[in-house]
């Protein structure tokens, strides 16, 4: 007698309103090629810049992010995600009015990166209508998205972080004068960004006053709040953090090494996503062993600090006499088979595939809810 085994059916979220909406188009690529077919059913609704819910394709080189190519969501159709804790169906209403049921998804997986995805937004509406989703939940998503809330939870667990000044819209349009006072007493260089968004997308690096009013500026096309970091000259280090299997403690990846060494003055979004030999990302980071060791201690303690689920990526900076200054957690890191964060992983012995189907059955596992 035989039986049919029933794939687990993954939603697969992607592109958003962010002005990281290529990234996570490039992210969904990666995982739409590499998720193991055998176990998961893939549904891939893709979001428009204008917040349209689509029903995505098959066309892994349209998704692609490359030289020439800045790939973006279009289409037809108003995919439904449900709304209620009834059923976990989804619906794409056609533009005629007709509605095409795409049957009942079992988890989640958006790879949206930036405000109204990676910021908690798309998890509390998860969490509404109970359906499992892969990554961290509301409050941590939100608190790591804003860097200057980040900063603040951080440093209330006693973790080391830079010196920094915010600023608000508010303050900005009664009295900028204030804020670039405020901001010139912190060492220079400055590195000025958005504080609701990744990927490099609207930094700068200012070598002088008086040039810190252009960058806020192109901070503020992206973001109205702005972070404004004192550099800190040291190595860029970064470590994956899986959450642990039932109440075991987090994971921790070997070390990583960002090294940009041609035509870029930091870490910026071409050389993450378009360069193709200015940056070497290396693994394991050679480090002395006792402060590789300190470093994954203190990105799991991050990782909890924060309240983490599933995933993030914590990055450090690691100074010529030793000493280890938290930089960020990203919790929707940079997830493309060549990123950092899959990166880290194959080096500690999970392939991206196995890393796609952790990642998933963690989500699986997890309660819905208050938990």
């Amino acid at each position: 007698m035989s039986t049919t085994k029933t794939k687990t059916r993954v939603a697969l979220v992607y592109g958003g309103r962010s002005s990281e909406h290529a990234v996570s188009c490039a992210t969904a690529a990666g995982v739409l090629a590499a998720i193991d077919k055998d176990r998961f059913e893939v549904v891939p609704i893709g979001i428009a810049k204008d917040g349209r819910w689509v029903l995505g394709g098959g066309d892994l080189a349209a998704l692609a992010l490359a030289p020439g190519h800045v790939p973006e969501v279009d289409g037809d159709g108003d995919v439904r995600m449900p709304l209620s804790t009834r059923d976990r169906s989804v619906v794409d209403v056609a533009a005629g009015g007709a509605a095409a049921a795409l049957g009942e998804v079992d988890v989640v997986f958006p790879v949206l990166h930036g405000p109204f995805g990676e910021d908690g937004t798309i998890q509390g509406m998860l969490e509404l209508a109970d359906i499992p989703y892969v990554g961290c939940g509301v409050l941590s998503s939100a608190t790591m998205m804003d860097k200057h809330y980040m900063k603040g939870v951080l440093s209330s667990h006693r973790l080391p972080i830079g010196p920094f000044v915010t600023l608000t819209d508010r303050q900005w349009a009664t009295d900028p004068e204030a804020a670039i006072r405020a901001a010139s007493e912190l060492r220079f260089p400055l590195f000025v960004k958005p504080a609701r968004a990744g990927s490099s997308v609207g930094i700068s690096r200012v070598e002088r006053p008086e040039d810190l009013r252009a960058a806020i500026e192109v901070a503020r096309e992206h973001d109205p709040k702005v972070v404004i970091e004192q550099g800190i000259v040291g190595r860029e280090i970064e470590c994956g953090v899986l959450q642990g299997r039932g109440h075991e403690p987090p994971r921790t990846s070997l070390l990583g090494e960002i090294v940009v060494e041609t035509g870029h003055t930091f870490y910026d979004f071409e050389a993450k996503y378009l360069a193709e030999n200015d940056v070497v990302l290396s693994c394991p980071a050679d480090l002395p062993a006792g402060d590789a060791d300190r470093i994954r201690a203190m990105a799991a303690e991050a990782f909890e600090a924060a309240g983490c689920e599933g995933l993030a990526r914590v990055d450090f900076f690691y100074t010529e006499n030793g000493e280890i200054i938290l930089n960020e957690i990203n919790t929707m890191p940079g997830f493309t088979p060549h990123s950092m964060y899959p990166q880290m992983w194959l080096a500690t012995g999970m392939s991206y595939p196995e890393l796609i189907t952790e990642l998933v059955d963690l989500a699986l596992e997890r309660r819905v809810g208050l938990r």
